[in-house]
């Protein structure tokens, strides 16, 4: 019985053939998503922009759809709802809600009269529903909050730039991070012009993408590596087009099984993770791409040691030699 093969085993791409194209391309969409962000901003959610999380408990069951429609007349804006359940809940504490309701124009939290206004319009779909806590988050926490979300993205991709000069070269990092900011910009781009709601779950979306691409990055440097040691006379550029192609397989295939599930996700998940599996399925893609046409194309341009066998005081260190 014959194996699936994604991928033949003696691939020949030349992967640097449309350079100018692919990698300028890469360039323009970096510079449209930055100056998309600056004119347009995000539509950032509750976490980002301030608002009013109700906790609700009823003795029916909470039916999401039934507690959106009801509130839907009110006019409140930015309004996510979601059912809560612990295996830990008694039985007394179950049909447990979360609704969470942005600031109102004007106002740094939902008012007292808001929330009697929701608390009725739920009796209708819900008579025993009571509010178990009532908390608001004001526009100076949320501010802290977006400025600690983007610290987080900026020392991830600092680690990872260390990371890898240590692993490897410093041209290999500057590559590594260069196609991290590309996916990261694109991906904030892609929300900011779709105005898909931006908060703490795009974050956690954006930090996985970044551990997604670098993983798949690091898997081509390290062939790379490997090659340029064994093949110490062929051009740099024919060695990574070796590289890239003998590592082709595994990137279709770990790249094409996560988006099938992201896919599915995507189309079966509702709209409470909606927003976070979208942007994992676009990081994906951009990761995938920028790990084989930017990343790449950076260390090309920068030149790399070709013989780890002898040191150099120029280049690299103790860490970025081979074990023998």
């Amino acid at each position: 019985m014959k194996r699936l093969k994604l991928v033949k085993d003696d691939v020949n791409i030349d992967w640097f053939k449309h350079a100018r194209l692919t990698f300028g391309a890469s360039c323009v969409a970096v510079v449209l998503s930055v100056v998309v962000w600056a004119i347009l901003g995000l539509n950032f959610g509750i976490d980002f922009q301030g608002g009013t999380t109700i906790r609700t408990q009823a003795e029916e069951s909470v039916d999401v759809a039934a507690y959106r429609a009801a509130l839907a007349p009110l006019g409140l804006g930015d309004v996510v709802i979601s059912e809560v359940y612990d295996p830990g809940f008694a039985t007394n504490a179950a049909n447990v809600a979360m609704v969470r309701i942005a600031a109102q124009p004007g106002e740094d939290s939902v008012t007292p009269e808001t929330v009697n206004a929701v608390r009725g319009a739920l009796a209708e779909v819900a008579p025993s529903v009571t509010f178990t806590s009532v908390e608001s988050v004001g526009p100076k926490v949320s501010g802290e909050l977006i400025r600690t979300a983007f610290l987080a993205v900026a020392a991830s991709l600092g680690a990872i730039l260390i990371y890898i000069w240590l692993r490897f070269e410093w041209q290999f990092s500057l590559g590594a991070v260069a196609a991290l900011f590309h996916d990261v910009i694109l991906t904030i781009g892609i929300f900011s012009v779709l105005r898909i709601q931006f908060d703490l779950a795009t974050i956690a979306a954006i930090l996985t993408i970044i551990g997604y691409s670098i993983n798949d990055t690091v898997v081509i440097f390290d062939r790379l590596r490997e090659n340029l040691i064994k093949y110490k006379s062929r051009d740099l550029r024919e060695v990574m087009n070796l590289s890239v192609n003998e590592t082709l397989s595994r990137t279709v295939m770990t790249s094409g099984t996560t988006l099938v599930a992201l896919i599915a996700l995507l189309v079966l998940g509702g709209d409470v993770i909606r927003g976070f599996v979208f942007a994992i399925t676009w990081g994906v893609i951009v990761g995938t791409y920028s790990s084989v046409f930017v990343a790449k194309n950076i260390v090309l341009m920068l030149g790399v040691k070709r013989d780890w066998s002898k040191p150099d005081k120029t280049e690299g260190n103790q860490f970025a030699a081979p074990g023998p």
